[in-house]
């Protein structure tokens, strides 16, 4: 029912309701969602802000980072190492010594290590760990202020990243950013055990090794798979500081922080904790352990053979190729040779001069009580031995000595000087409290020698006479004193040594050991040749002229023959690179090395087939595939059970075998009876050879063979000096041989030296006492052959040089008075009076000089 004002009985409207006024609530809610909205849009505006900024950011930091493509690849640069023939490690070649060891070989318990100490959740994570990072800053915030390095929380990936990529370790918010970056895209490139990998082949682990297997190597000198939990919890105790773990200087902090990375893999579950106990109980390091070095002595050799690589192949593939280079050296004969030519060298200095003083010197206030202290503190001269000490005298009176031993503890000692050694010392500048001075300490007590560093210098080399190896090779008195080769690298003249050649090339001209030539006065222009011993004995056989080193049939020998095809042998047996085309040079006047003059005396004794030295057996790549052998001799691959292992031999034959055995049993006669005696004294195995002196003495040689090993022995200053009148090869340098060849041959069964088909050994008297010679067909003792004047040179006088040759007082030395012409009868059987063909010698003297002594 509707009221009469329209309105219900409730009061409420049923039509259409009047304005009301309006709520005061409403406008507060309006204002509300205008602030939420205002509020979400400004939001909504800053983080698009936000991001545009973190991805500019982003963009900033990321562009320009390198790929990790390369990384698929991975192949490190890894050591080159040099092994002697009997495969001890000779020397390591590189930038970073690095073995490298793929990651199924390298054993479980290393890796665990290196885990446990560097990264737990490292085949969890992907790349980075955010709670390590969380920890890390937190812990860098609670220590801003002090002296305290940010710690770490890299994980593995990312210290490949920084190591492989980045290569910078400078501590900074970007660089991080660019690590996790870079450590995320390794995550999605490569496997976790190829990133495992690359960062224990790369990690740098101290005293030069980079990588486990170096590091194994350095401080254990074992492989990995040798390595026990305590050796293994140490290299994973590095990565953290190499140097402030150092085990050598710093053997507390080593061993604590070994000992927390075993309680860490004992958590790990890896080992148990009663192996953790056990091995925290070891030594750091052994206390018998020796850091591997190069074999002794090769220091010259393993030089020799990294020149020879890096002209091969290069700086880069020499030094971080990986290669394997298995020399020939003989570790042994290296260690003899080396001892050898320094006791020679030692012999000699000390006979030709007294002691030239102190190598330094202390207050001789403080010898009574601090003279340890300052003697540490004293630099030893570079050539010191490594048995040798430094020595203060405490005593100039009595000749006491103190001096140190060890490292780790120094322990000082004293001891007495030798008398003798007291008594040479007088001879020189004497001694005084406080000197410091170079001792040698003598075995079981026997006082303490005296020692000097030798002023005269030597050089030695032993190679195989049928294959070229070089077995051993030394330079000089020390390496570390000087690195200049004179093995290889030192031109000198070889005075009498090199009349062999010049009789092989008579040999090779038909003329025969037993026929004679005159050995009388002979004058060119005003050069006036003369015999060591200033006499004259007449007819004399090339046997007998070869034996006892007589220049004037030397001379007249080569003469007859020319001088070409003794210069064209001297080249074809790589003796010498160039040859003047003069007589002078038939007694030595040519220049050329030790090692060069080995190699051609192995032509000799390899029966005329050319022998070329060689240092290097094989190498090979990282791969271990051959990438070289010498050339000229190869085991044959068809050989049969039948016929066994043969080898083919494709040197060519430069010299009949029947000439180089003729000229082998000549010089044997030279070290029987000639001037080689002492170089054979007390060897019972055939041995031929010959001795050399230079112009004025300058040059001492012996060179010599058996039938499988060749030694050439060379002694002089480096700046040319007299060794002193009648310092001869036989007398300086056929010891030094002596003590090299007898040990090397006391090991190796007796051989004698081959004698071809057709040759015939014959014993007849050459007038001067028995020998034995070799002849070839139709050849008969005292048969001569007249080849002609002149014949095979050509040569004039314009071909030679100048005029004139100077005189010399020591060495073929001139004639007092008038030239004399040979007596009527005294010619030799076979020699042109005046050969036009040799021509003068040159005047200048200096670049030639006079050849051969004795």
């Amino acid at each position: 029912m509707t009221l009469a004002d329209g309105s219900g009985r409730d009061g409420r409207s049923d039509g259409p309701s009047r304005p009301e006024t309006a709520s005061p609530r409403r406008p507060r809610y309006r204002m509300v969602r205008w602030l939420a909205g205002t509020t979400l849009a400004m939001v909504l505006l800053g983080g698009s802000v936000g991001g545009l900024v973190v991805w500019r950011e982003y963009a900033r930091l990321s562009e320009g980072l390198p790929t990790v493509d390369g990384l698929r690849t991975y192949q490190p640069p890894v050591m080159s190492r040099l092994y002697s023939g009997d495969d001890q490690v000779m020397a390591e070649l590189a930038a970073e010594r690095r073995i490298f060891v793929p990651y199924s070989a390298i054993p479980e318990r290393v890796r665990s290590a290196f885990l446990a100490a560097e990264d737990q959740k490292f085949f969890t994570h992907g790349g980075v760990d955010p709670l390590a990072i969380l920890r890390a800053g937190l812990t860098d915030m609670m220590m801003h202020g002090t002296k305290h390095r940010p710690i770490g929380a890299s994980t593995i990936t990312q210290q490949v990243a920084r190591i492989m990529l980045l290569g910078s370790n400078a501590v900074s918010i970007d660089r991080k950013i660019k690590e996790a970056l870079l450590a995320m895209r390794l995550e999605q490139t490569l496997s976790k055990e190829q990133i495992l990998e690359i960062y224990l082949n790369e990690i740098y682990l101290g005293e030069g090794a980079y990588g486990i297997a170096a590091a194994a190597q350095t401080y254990f000198n074992k492989p990995l798979d040798q390595l026990d939990n305590a050796e293994a919890a140490f290299l994973g105790a590095l990565p953290k500081s190499p140097t402030n773990y150092n085990p050598h200087r710093y053997v507390q902090a080593a061993t604590t922080r070994r000992n927390w990375v075993l309680d860490r893999m004992a958590d790990l579950h890896v080992i148990t904790p009663e192996e953790a106990h056990a091995a925290q109980l070891e030594p750091l390091v052994p206390a018998n352990f020796t850091r591997p070095g190069p074999v002794p002595g090769s220091e010259w050799f393993a030089e020799e053979v990294r020149r020879e690589l890096i002209e091969r192949y290069g700086i880069g593939t020499t030094m971080e190729g990986g290669l394997s280079v298995h020399t020939s050296l003989d570790s042994h004969l290296q260690q003899v040779a080396t001892s050898a030519l320094r006791d020679g060298l030692e012999r000699y200095d000390r006979a030709h001069g007294g002691w030239r003083g102190a190598v330094g010197h202390v207050d001789a206030r403080n010898v009574g009580g601090e003279w340890a202290s300052e003697l540490a503190h004293v630099t030893p001269p570079a050539g010191i031995l490594e048995q040798w000490r430094m020595a203060v005298v405490l005593s100039a009176a009595t000749g006491r000595v103190g001096w140190l031993e060890g490292r780790d503890p120094v322990v000082p000692h004293t001891g007495d000087l030798l008398a003798r050694d007291r008594a040479w010392m007088r001879t020189g500048k004497g001694v005084q409290t406080g000197d410091v001075i170079l001792i040698e300490p003598q075995a079981d007590g026997g006082g303490v020698a005296v020692r000097q560093i030798p002023h005269v210098e030597g050089a030695l080399a032993t190679i195989d006479v049928h294959t070229g190896r070089v077995m051993a090779m030394v330079g000089g008195w020390s390496f570390k004193e000087s690195q200049f080769n004179r093995a290889t690298q030192a031109a000198r003249q070889p005075g009498s040594s090199f009349k062999p050649f010049v009789y092989l090339a008579a040999m090779e001209n038909g003329i025969s050991p037993s026929q004679k030539f005159d050995d009388s006065p002979v004058s060119y222009g005003e050069w006036h040749p003369s015999n060591y011993e200033k006499d004259f004995w007449g007819p004399t056989t090339l046997h007998d002229a070869l034996r006892e080193s007589r220049n004037l049939v030397t001379i007249r020998l080569a003469a007859q023959i020319g001088m070409k095809p003794v210069a064209q042998l001297a080249q074809t047996l790589g003796l010498a690179h160039s040859m003047p085309l003069v007589l002078p040079a038939a007694l030595g006047a040519v220049e050329t090395t030790v090692m060069r003059e080995a190699g051609a005396y192995a032509t000799i004794a390899n029966g005329g087939r050319l022998v070329t030295p060689t240092l290097i057996d094989d190498i090979k790549d990282r791969n271990g595939n051959v990438m070289w052998r010498p050339d000229g001799i190869a085991w044959q691959p068809n050989a049969t059970p039948a016929t066994g292992p043969q080898m083919a031999d494709t040197r060519p034959q430069v010299v009949s075998a029947a000439s180089a055995s003729q000229i082998v049993a000549m010089m044997q006669d030279v070290i029987r009876r000639g001037t080689g005696v002492r170089a054979g004294a007390g060897i019972d195995r055939p041995i031929a050879g010959k001795t050399g002196t230079s112009q004025d003495f300058n040059d001492a040689w012996f060179a010599g063979f058996s039938p499988d090993l060749v030694t050439v022995v060379w002694i002089g200053f480096d700046t040319p000096q007299s060794l002193g009148k009648n310092e001869t090869g036989g007398v300086i340098a056929g010891p030094i041989w002596n003590q090299v060849m007898k040990t090397a041959l006391a090991s190796r069964p007796r051989l004698d030296f081959p004698v071809p088909d057709g040759v015939r050994l014959a014993r007849y008297d050459t007038g001067m006492g028995m020998a034995i010679d070799a002849f070839k067909p139709g050849q008969e003792p005292g048969m001569s052959v007249d080849l002609g004047a002149g014949s095979g040179t050509g040569l004039t006088a314009a071909d030679t040089g100048a005029e004139n040759m100077p005189d010399s007082e020591n060495d073929m030395a001139a004639t007092p008075g008038t030239p004399p012409t040979p007596a009527e009868g005294t010619a030799p059987v076979a020699h042109p009076a005046a050969p036009a063909d040799t021509g003068p010698a040159p005047s200048s003297g200096g670049d030639i000089g006079m050849g051969g002594l004795y």
